[in-house]
Formats: C-alpha cells, sequence, structure tokens
C-alpha cells in the first residue's frame, strides 16, 4: 500500500512538474519595446491577424504560437548590374531603408513571414531598379538624371511595398558606376559642351559691346546734329557777349576785343593775371 501510494505521489509530482515546465516556457511572454506580436491559436482560428499584440508581458496558452515581430526601420544594400537603355552594363548600388506597418504583421507574416526582406523587399527593389534605369541612357544616368531615376524608383517602390504591408522610408542611390571608356567619353563630351557654351557667351558679350557702342555713337551723332541746328549766328554772339560781361566783371586783367575779326563775329578776350 505504501510502495503504491509513493508511486502515485511521483507520478502526480513528476505531471505538476512537467505542467510547471510547459507554462513557465510557453506561455508567459515577453515583447520588447521596438516589437510586435501576433498569435497563432492552434485549436481555435489559425493566425489572429485582427490583434496585434503591443510591447509588454502576455500570458498565451501552451499550444499557441507568438510570431514576435521587430518593426524598427531596417536598412537593405543592394549592388546589382543592370542595363541601360542602350544596353549597356551598369553598376547600381541602392539602399533603401523599410520597416512593417505595424497593425498588419498579421497579413504580412501570413503572406511573407518573418524573413520579408528576402521574400518580398530585396526582389521588389531589383525589379524596380532595372526598369526605371533601363528608361535612361549612361549619359543621363552620369549627368543629369540621377535624382529623377532615384525619385522614380522610390515612387515605384512605395507602391508596391505599400500594398505588402510594408513602409518605404527612403530609396538612395550611392553610387552609379559606368565602364571606364563610356565614362571618359561622356566627360569629354560634357567637357567640350561647357567649352562651346563659355565661347558662345563671350561672343554673345561681344556682340552686345558692339551694339552697344553703335548706339552710343548714334546719340551723339544725334545730340549734335539738334544741337548744331539749334545754334543760331545771334544765338551765339548772345552767348559770347555774356561771357564777356561776366569776364568784365572778374578782377583778373584782360583785354577784349570786340568784333573777333569779322563783321558781326563775337568778342575775343585776351586774358592776364592778377
Amino acid at each position: 500500500m505504501k510502495q503504491g501510494k509513493w508511486i502515485t505521489t511521483g507520478i502526480i509530482a513528476f505531471l505538476v512538474l512537467v505542467v510547471i515546465l510547459i507554462f513557465s516556457n510557453a506561455t508567459f511572454l515577453t515583447i520588447e519595446a521596438g516589437e510586435r506580436g501576433v498569435l497563432f491559436k492552434r485549436f481555435s482560428g489559425g493566425l489572429d491577424k485582427e490583434n496585434i499584440y503591443q510591447p509588454g508581458f502576455h500570458v498565451i496558452a501552451p499550444w499557441n504560437t507568438m510570431y514576435v515581430y521587430d518593426v524598427r526601420e531596417k536598412q537593405l544594400e543592394e549592388q546589382m548590374k543592370v542595363l541601360s537603355s542602350n544596353g549597356l552594363d551598369i553598376d547600381v548600388d541602392v539602399t533603401v531603408r523599410v520597416n512593417p506597418v505595424y497593425n498588419k504583421i498579421g497579413d504580412l507574416h501570413e503572406k511573407f513571414g518573418k524573413n520579408y526582406l528576402e521574400s518580398l523587399v530585396r526582389p521588389e527593389v531589383r525589379s524596380s531598379v532595372r526598369a526605371i534605369i533601363g528608361r535612361f541612357t549612361p549619359e543621363e544616368l552620369y549627368s543629369t538624371k540621377r535624382e529623377q531615376v532615384q525619385s522614380l524608383i522610390q515612387k515605384d517602390l512605395m507602391e508596391t511595398l505599400s500594398k505588402n504591408y510594408i513602409d518605404l522610408r527612403a530609396t538612395l542611390i550611392r553610387e552609379i558606376e559606368l565602364p571606364e571608356k563610356v565614362r571618359t567619353a561622356i566627360e569629354t563630351k560634357i567637357e567640350a559642351e561647357q567649352q562651346a557654351l563659355k565661347y558662345e557667351y563671350i561672343l554673345e558679350q561681344e556682340r552686345k559691346e558692339a551694339e552697344r557702342k553703335v548706339i552710343e555713337a548714334q546719340a551723339k551723332a544725334d545730340a549734335n546734329r539738334i544741337l548744331s541746328a539749334s545754334l543760331s549766328d545771334k544765338i551765339l554772339r548772345d552767348k559770347g557777349i555774356d561771357a564777356t560781361l561776366k569776364l568784365a566783371n572778374s578782377n583778373n586783367s584782360k583785354v577784349v576785343i570786340v568784333g573777333g575779326g569779322e563783321q558781326g563775329g563775337l568778342p575775343l578776350i585776351l586774358g592776364g593775371s592778377n
């Protein structure tokens, strides 16, 4: 009898210990800051996408599973070789920053799983970069269109990822590397274009200066013609008399010869010193 009681007690103690171990390992869960949880209910409906578990302490049944997601922003770097619009190979280094939509991690888990960076984001980045860069020539990518390309990739990725419960925070093209010969040819062409623009500017300035001189000369000629037309012998005599009177009132010694050597001429003034 005593031996049977000991066996029964031992079995009960073992079962209690097993229950304690199960509950201590599987039913008490802490979700850290920057994380969210989605619960899979094994016997009552499967994945509970409607209820997203916030950071803190949670108790769940041991037969259920909590999938904890790090929802903080993550950075994905992608180095790839793509074709330009004219078929040349171009090396592109792209970085994107993303994070899951907090209240949609249940849908994200069901569709892509916790490895969504590799199963969703990276393939979409590669596809978008190839499609957008394929619209441009190497010269455009190297010189004038880089910001436009970056903006187009951002817009294309945002539309795709937002439909799949991912927030796209930023898209950055860190580097676009062209083949050496292509880059040298583009730099030479750009330098020639800049030189041509410089010469064109100089010529334009010279043309403007020539036009200015012509206008200035024309203005002087018109002024002299108007002045000559307005001066008569009587006006000149009056001007001469006024000047003579002013000089006569000064303290300097002078000799005034009226007539100027011809009939009706202006006075001639021979001045001295004090």
